[in-house]
């Protein structure tokens, strides 16, 4: 069987992705760094081990940016864009708004953690 694999990269198309594997942990998070670092109430993700992640596209790896003791967020140093944050275990984060085919379903959350950072008013009462 033929290990599935998963493109993405940023908006202006300089830094590419290829991640291969089944992701992880599909989840939604609304803590303070992910709201400062996307721009939005919510930012959505998936991991997958770090020797799964190859930078392929011209641009080589994202720009980092150390966000916390654990962690380093990744971007597009030429558009900004968010692609997701590299741990120092061997796990890399993508955002899934980065993925050429977010429509995936293993890519929809399962979880939102730090839920309570969300405005009242990004809880939409669809009736």
């Amino acid at each position: 069987m033929e290990t599935k694999q998963y493109l993405g990269g940023c908006l202006c198309g300089n830094i590419r992705f290829r991640a291969t594997g089944v992701p992880a942990n599909p989840h939604s998070c609304s803590c303070r760094f992910c709201q400062r670092h996307s721009g939005a109430p919510t930012l959505c993700w998936v991991e997958f081990p770090r020797d799964a992640v190859e930078w392929v596209g011209e641009g080589g790896a994202p720009a980092l940016y150390r966000s916390s003791d654990y962690s380093s967020r990744s971007f597009c140093p030429r558009c900004g864009s968010t692609l997701g944050a590299i741990d120092d275990d061997p796990t890399v984060a993508l955002v899934t708004g980065s993925f050429d085919a977010g429509e995936d379903a293993e890519l929809r959350p399962l979880s939102h953690s730090f839920e309570d950072g969300c405005p009242n008013w990004w809880r939409i009462d669809v009736r």
